[in-house]
């Protein structure tokens, strides 16, 4: 047990772990894709029906949900559309068995981030990964930058309206 090599972990992974949420009905999928993202250090769930997706999101956050576009109780791409909206936005990626241009804009239309082809290019799928969650990181400093600028302007507003009070009293 001693010599067993320790596995690096990047200590921001282990303060606020990026979460990812993998919706698909093969429970083959699901342990495949859970082993290969929990080997990347991602802290994953699963579930296997739309409408279990969807609980999911009501109650937790996700950085990332996988979405196979053939669920039993809905279709992918309509789920996209129902999945709770968060700040940072959730990002969607669509993954499909039966990749159609219809299938790939209707997706991009109802609010996919990307699109992941079946079977699965190891490489490729943690490359849209990435490249989804830098986005979302993007999206959050923006907006943090945007409500920090919002609480300067106003702080200068109400400093403003202080010393105009102040002075008005003298």
């Amino acid at each position: 047990m001693g010599n067993m090599p320790q596995k690096q972990t990047d200590p921001n992974k282990m303060e606020n772990p990026t979460r990812i949420l993998i919706i698909d009905d093969d429970v083959n999928i699901r342990k495949v894709l859970r082993a290969i993202l929990e080997d990347e250090g991602y802290v994953t769930e699963v579930a296997e029906t739309a409408k279990k997706g969807i609980e999911k999101t009501e109650n937790s956050f996700y950085n990332l949900a996988l979405i196979d576009v053939r669920l039993p109780d809905m279709e992918g791409i309509d789920l996209l559309v129902n999945l709770r909206e968060t700040t940072p936005r959730i990002r969607k990626i669509i993954i499909t068995g039966y990749p159609t241009l219809q299938n790939a804009v209707a997706a991009v239309n109802k609010g996919a981030d990307a699109y992941v082809m079946k079977p699965f290019d190891v490489e490729k799928l943690l490359q849209t990964i990435k490249e989804q969650l830098k986005k979302q990181a993007e999206e959050k400093k923006f907006s943090e930058d945007k409500i920090a600028e919002f609480i300067e302007t106003r702080v200068r507003e109400l400093d403003a309206e202080t010393d105009s009070a102040t002075l008005k009293e003298h």
